[in-house]
């Protein structure tokens, strides 16, 4: 579910600001708007974003090899990644720099009603963009608020396209404040503000961006309730006295490594011992609704005392 309704907010993001940055490109063409061109650079490198999403997934779902034997789950991570390096230089730093040309030699709008007419279209299917990623998201985050989703998730597509949508619907309204502004007072300086008004949204969300993909590549322990439940799940199998130790990394969005050490009864036989952390990895398995990866070692834990070996 988590993959699948990513995939879905990828691919409506990927035909919407394909549409979009052909319209912009054409209305920066007969207008000569630099809020305009950002705009459809913006979209340009959307798009392009997209498509290193789905390439990232496709190439996560290869097969184990003996080089990479956990797999490949978090190429995804390292392609978000990419993707927020794209934002920063293509999108950001390019709006800026154009903003910062209009500002210091500024000439007046050709044909504003182009613009403005691209404008309302792009806001119109950048709204439906969002609002399927949004409605994606709502059926992953439970509880959480949107903020709170965003710096938990372990999936890269959702929270890309979520930002991305997110800064591209604000970014239009900055674009169509500058169009507005410069048309009424002649001064195309405005809209070179916009354009850099655009620029600096997009370097903040990359740089959020990328600091939350270097934390997923770096590897992420799974969320703390999820490391509750398993907890629970192992120190309810019968004959498992308690959990010494647990580690948890995700080795991808979908797919968790588990290693626990789990006390035992010195009294145990190692049949009796074998049977009870094939159960508790059973109960685990039914708890957790992630792929798991487990790795289970018994420990001497005498039942009744506060604490055992380790």
């Amino acid at each position: 579910m988590s993959s699948e309704g990513g995939l879905r907010a990828v691919v409506a993001a990927l035909l919407a600001n394909v549409g979009i940055a052909i319209a912009k490109f054409i209305a920066f063409a007969l207008t000569g708007s630099s809020s305009m061109l950002s705009e459809a650079v913006h979209s340009l490198a959307d798009s392009g974003n997209q498509i290193l999403l789905l390439v990232g997934n496709k190439r996560s779902r290869r097969r184990s090899t003996s080089t990479h034997q956990f797999g490949y789950g978090r190429v995804r991570y390292l392609y978000g990644f990419i993707v927020a390096i794209v934002l920063f230089l293509v999108g950001g730093l390019f709006s800026l720099f154009e903003g910062w040309h209009k500002i210091q030699h500024p000439e007046a709008l050709s044909d504003p009603g182009v613009a403005f007419i691209v404008l309302g279209v792009a806001i119109l299917l950048e709204g439906l963009s969002l609002r399927i990623a949004v409605r994606e998201a709502k059926k992953m985050r439970g509880r959480h608020g949107l903020p709170s989703f965003l710096r938990r998730t372990r999936n890269p597509e959702i929270s890309v396209i979520l930002l991305e949508d997110t800064g591209a619907l604000v970014g239009l309204v900055f674009a169509l404040a500058g169009v507005t502004v410069a048309t009424l007072t002649g001064d195309g300086r405005w809209d070179g503000l916009g354009a850099a008004a655009v620029g600096t949204l997009l370097v903040v969300i990359a740089v959020f961006l990328g600091v939350e993909m270097a934390s997923l590549l770096t590897g992420e322990s799974a969320l703390p309730e999820e490391e509750r439940a398993i907890r629970q799940a192992i120190e309810s199998t019968d004959g498992v006295g308690r959990v010494i130790h647990l580690r948890t990394l995700h080795l991808g969005p979908d797919e968790l490594l588990v290693a626990a050490k789990i006390g035992v009864d010195p009294s145990r036989t190692a049949l009796q011992v074998s049977s009870i952390i094939d159960a508790a990895e059973r109960r685990l398995r039914e708890t957790v609704t992630k792929e798991c990866v487990v790795y289970l070692e018994p420990d001497i834990y005498e039942l009744g005392e506060a604490g055992g070996t380790s």
